[in-house]
Parts: structure tokens; C-alpha cells; sequence
């Protein structure tokens, strides 16, 4: 198959993109390196010493004889220059990571609000769009988000995507199946909910064949292939914006900072180890929804924990303390979560769930680059209320008409 892996230079979309080429298949970069201008912007970098992308495909071909070709286009600009790509390329599918993905960082600014709607949106509009342009029938995998769901599932299994319903017609209740009510709680989130809508709208419009990952929260942080040669190595993000919950614990313990467990640490959520992450993404490309079907759901995840049960874990694992700080979330401060994953588990997937041994490998690789650690950047800075511009008043004074 000839894959075109959108955003292929991330934290996702870089292991994937090995493992798909590791399988065999063509695989083609597309990526405008923006998440490399947000380290700048923030002040910060990977853990991990990450090589520039020509030196990753450069120690790919080296390993492997296999070559990984790139495109630089921002996807929320570039349209035209995308469209000529899909015709001179025709690849089979699009792997769609190309978009800003931090809860914290959307949530920083009104600008940050601005650039991830305007980023995220317009990508995920305009692959749409250029598909059907192009006139190929090209298979679209997004990496989605369990957040589209939130966090109120008043004690039911979320569904994958779907939810069995009754209206209430003259005679009588009429079965229905209607996307999961969504209740995002940050802007990045929204934008989640945003693909959603227009993902069903061009498959129901234009038979473009779309599946849709809901995925938990990543840990882990290296897969077979970007572990046979350090010029390969994977992302580490800790720092407050970008770090996940469970690898900022294992950092933060490396360098013996305390844990820090937001409000309660109630809070319970979904994973997924980065080794499964890419093997679910392998699986749907395989299982591809037909034309004209309505857009395929997976909720990519396979289990659930408290945050303060994964802070007790780390802690025992490494005898770090943990602290308790205020939750810049606007969020319940305890919640339940119930989660279908039947769809991979029915196509062959085996969990690699939680583990002691699993952890310490990660912790490994947190004390080998312990040094490259900024203290400064672990604690979590975006909040979740109302901002305002500095220097304006809290309510701009009313227009005086006629003066």
C-alpha cells in the first residue's frame, strides 16, 4: 500500500510511520515541522535528543534499505500544493496526525485558541477536500480523541462513536443511531468534535471513506523500529503543554521533582501504550470502510485509571513523592469512565497493558537524559478561565452613539 502519514514527524505520527514502512508499505511524509517551532516558541525540547527529520530518513534507509519520502506543506494552507501531491503521488491513504494536539496549549491564549482551530480545521477540512478534488478513492485514518466523549458517562459504557436511540415519532418511537453526544473540555478538543462533523458530511456526501481513531492517552515512548538506532528515537515531551500524564510522572521522578497530581487526581482516563497506537493504526488501514458507508469509529484504547492511582504506582516503583496542586482544569474533580474497545480487540489486537517492567524501561530512558531536563518547564502554566488581552479592561466601556 502507498501511505501518505500526515504530521509523520510527531510524537505519533513518527513511530507510525516507521511501523508502516517496517511492514512493507511505501510510506510518504507530509509535514510542515510545526511542532518543532512550538519547542522553540515554549522554550523547550524533547528529552529525547530528536534528529532532524533528513537524519531520521537518512538512519531509516541505513537500517532498513527501505527509503521514507517528505513533503513539506502545511496542510491548513498549502491546499493546491496538497492537491498536485495526491495526484502525482495517488497514495492508497492518508494517516491524518496533522494537527496541534495538546489540551494545555490550545488553552494558553486566545491566540493559541485561534491557532489550533485555524490549524486543526482547516487540515482536516482541506484533506477532505482535496480528495475529492483529486478523484482518488483514498482511505482516510485520523487519529481522533476519547475527549470528544468527555467525562460524564453517567455510569455507561461509551459506545464507539455511535449511540442506539429513540425519537419519538406520531407513531410511535423510531430507532436511530446518532454520533456519541460530544462534550469537549479544551479547544483542542473541539476541534476533535469539528472532524467529527465533516468527516460525515464528505462520507455521506462524497463516499470519501473515512475511519476515525479515538485514542486515549499515549504512554511509553519508544516501538520496535525507532529503538534499533538512536537517530531514530521518538519524542519525550514533559514539559506542562505536550508531556502526557504518566511520562511527566516518570520524568518528574527521575530528576526527583514530586509528582505533581492536579486537584484530586480523580481524574480517571483512558490509555494506550505507543507500541499499540501504531499497531491499531496498521489494523485500520487493513479493515478500510467501503464507499458510501458511514464513517468507521474506533475508541483506540485499552484500559483506565485514576491519576492518583498512577502517581501511587510511580511512586512505589521509584520512591518519588507526590504533591497535590491546583487543577488549572476546568473539569469534575472525580469521574468514572466505561469505554467499548471491542472493535481491535475482535481484529486481533493483544493490549500491552500497565506493568512494572514496562515502567522502569520508560524511567531508564528518563534517568539516561535526566540532564537534558528543564525544571522549569514541568509545571503545568495554561489554565482553563477566561483570558483576556494584558493591559484591557475586564469589560470594554459601551459605544456612545451619537456623541
Amino acid at each position: 500500500m502507498k501511505i501518505a502519514i500526515l504530521g509523520g514527524d510527531g510524537f505519533c505520527g513518527w513511530p507510525t510511520t516507521l511501523h508502516l514502512s517496517a511492514r512493507g508499505h511505501e510510506v510518504l511524509v507530509v509535514d510542515d515541522l510545526s511542532r518543532r517551532a512550538v519547542d522553540r516558541e515554549l522554550g523547550t525540547e524533547s528529552l529525547t535528543p530528536v534528529r532532524s527529520l533528513d537524519e531520521r530518513r537518512v538512519a531509516w534507509a541505513e537500517r532498513t534499505g527501505r527509503r521514507i519520502g517528505f513533503a513539506h506543506l502545511d496542510l491548513s494552507r498549502d491546499y493546491e500544493a496538497f492537491v498536485d501531491l495526491l495526484v502525482t503521488e495517488r497514495p492508497d491513504a492518508l494517516v491524518h496526525f496533522a494537527e496541534q494536539r495538546a489540551a494545555p496549549y490550545s488553552m494558553r491564549s486566545p491566540g493559541h485558541k485561534r491557532y489550533t482551530v485555524d490549524n486543526n480545521v482547516n487540515a482536516t477540512h482541506n484533506v477532505l477536500a482535496a480528495v475529492v478534488e483529486s478523484g482518488l478513492d483514498v482511505h482516510v485514518v485520523h487519529l481522533g480523541t476519547m475527549g470528544v466523549y468527555g467525562y460524564g458517562t453517567a455510569r455507561m459504557r461509551i459506545p464507539e462513536g455511535y449511540l442506539d436511540v429513540e425519537v419519538h415519532g406520531p407513531d410511535g418511537p423510531v430507532p436511530q443511531q446518532i454520533l456519541y453526544p460530544a462534550s469537549p473540555g479544551s479547544v483542542y478538543h473541539m476541534t476533535k468534535v469539528l472532524d467529527q462533523t465533516l468527516f460525515a458530511f464528505y462520507a455521506k456526501n462524497d463516499g470519501v471513506r473515512v475511519t476515525d481513531l479515538h485514542q486515549g492517552i499515549v504512554w511509553g515512548t519508544a516501538t520496535a523500529e525507532t529503538a534499533l538506532d538512536d537517530r531514530l528515537v521518538n519524542r519525550f515531551d514533559y514539559d506542562g503543554d505536550y508531556g502526557t500524564v504518566l511520562n511527566r510522572f516518570l520524568v518528574q521522578a527521575a530528576v526527583g521533582h514530586p509528582l505533581t497530581v492536579h486537584g484530586t487526581g480523580g481524574q480517571t482516563r483512558a490509555f494506550i501504550h505507543l507500541q499499540d497506537t501504531v499497531r491499531c493504526v496498521e489494523l485500520a488501514l487493513a479493515h478500510p470502510p467501503a464507499a458510501g458507508d458511514r464513517v468507521k469509529i474506533f475508541n483506540q484504547m485499552t484500559e483506565t485509571h485514576r491519576v492518583r492511582d498512577l502517581a501511587r504506582l510511580v511512586a512505589e516503583l521509584t520512591g518519588a513523592e507526590v504533591e497535590r496542586v491546583p487543577n488549572p482544569r476546568q473539569e469534575a474533580a472525580e469521574n468514572d469512565l466505561h469505554v467499548v474497545n471491542d472493535a481491535f480487540l475482535d481484529l486481533g489486537l493483544e493490549p500491552t497493558t500497565l506493568s512494572a517492567g514496562l515502567l522502569l524501561e520508560i524511567e531508564q530512558t528518563a534517568v539516561r537524559y535526566a540532564d537534558r531536563v528543564d525544571p522549569q518547564r514541568i509545571p503545568a502554566t495554561a489554565v482553563w478561565n477566561r483570558h483576556r488581552s494584558p493591559g484591557l479592561p475586564a469589560r470594554r466601556p459601551a459605544a456612545r452613539v451619537g456623541a
